[in-house]
């Protein structure tokens, strides 16, 4: 009797414990299927986001050489924030439009302002590298950018990866102040405008000289964005001419994104 009883509570307890066992099992396999569905999703952005898009550079011919020889080299003006890259930072501030929290940035800018340590956690736009690979060819690149120099200029050198494409720097203090924006005066970066373009996500920086410009859309997080390659054959084009105002303002350019 003593024996039956205690096979029959070892086989109940062996009932209890299965269920839980599978339960438990479950549980473990269900975080471990989330944690690799998180991070694969993650890094698939991250992918995305940076994958490399050819773009073919086709060889100019010996008449073109000959033309571009002519002229001289042309002036392409860059801004940094929402046009080249997007920027967070761990100090509060406006809310804006922004990638994903679990979205990795490129790099982290760690710079002083007003005796405040501030953390900048930046992301760089689709094809950024390849389009100033590209541009630096074409043009001589200068960064015109509304923001503070220290965290500006700290941009540029990443951006820049010891190239030298990116030494021209112009920030906040050489912009003009406009009912409470900020604007871009061309003719401080280069005395003739017929040789200088602009490229940025904002028509009030560049107001006063709607015809030296190539507006391009906002870029916050969009990983499929390809703006900067969708510029490019535009860019290429006005390398050639004399006049880059006749060029852009024919086309109307200035009331055109590029999407």
């Amino acid at each position: 009797m003593h024996a039956t009883n205690l096979s029959e509570n070892s086989h109940q307890s062996s009932n209890w414990l299965e269920p839980m066992f599978i339960k438990t099992f479950c549980n473990i396999l269900s975080a471990v299927w989330s944690f690799l569905l998180y991070f694969f999703r993650k890094n698939v952005r991250k992918v995305i986001a940076h994958q490399t898009v050819r773009y073919e550079i086709m060889p100019i011919t010996p008449i073109s050489r000959l033309r571009l020889n002519q002229l001289k080299k042309k002036v392409l003006v860059l801004d940094l924030d929402e046009t080249l890259i997007h920027s967070r930072h761990d100090s509060g501030g406006l809310l804006r439009p922004s990638v994903k929290p679990d979205t990795p940035p490129d790099f982290v800018l760690k710079v002083v302002i007003d005796r405040h340590p501030v953390k900048f956690f930046v992301h760089k736009r689709p094809h950024v590298d390849f389009f100033l690979n590209v541009v630096s060819d074409w043009y001589e690149l200068v960064v015109f950018t509304a923001s503070m120099e220290i965290y500006g200029s700290a941009v540029c050198d990443r951006l820049d990866k010891n190239r030298g494409a990116l030494t021209r720097r112009y920030y906040r203090q050489h912009c003009k102040v406009d009912t409470g924006s900020f604007t871009k005066d061309l003719s401080f970066v280069h005395n003739d405008l017929s040789s200088i373009i602009i490229l940025d996500n904002s028509p009030g920086a560049y107001k006063g000289f709607p015809e030296n410009a190539v507006p391009i859309k906002s870029w916050f997080a969009d990983p499929f964005d390809t703006a900067l390659l969708n510029v490019l054959p535009m860019l290429d084009a006005l390398r050639f001419c004399n006049d880059v105002r006749n060029i852009l303002h024919r086309n109307k350019v200035q009331h055109m994104q590029w999407q």
